[in-house]
């Protein structure tokens, strides 16, 4: 697996769950420090995702006899 299908497949959606997580977090009342770092988590999940969609995606080679 080289990096590029790894970035793919595992960091891109990691960092959209961590958003998603730290928005989660953030609108909870019930956990104190989860509360308190919800904007943390999203800023790193933002930063993340925008330094892993400027990796180029793996590119699919097309089938030689279908022309």
């Amino acid at each position: 697996m080289t990096f590029r299908a790894f970035n793919q497949k595992y960091l891109e959606p990691f960092f959209e769950l961590l958003m998603i997580f730290g928005i989660i977090a953030l609108c909870q009342p019930w956990i104190e420090p989860l509360h308190r770092y919800g904007l943390t988590i999203i800023l790193i999940g933002l930063v993340g995702f925008s330094i892993v969609i400027k990796i180029p995606r793996e590119e699919r080679q097309a089938d030689e006899g279908s022309q």
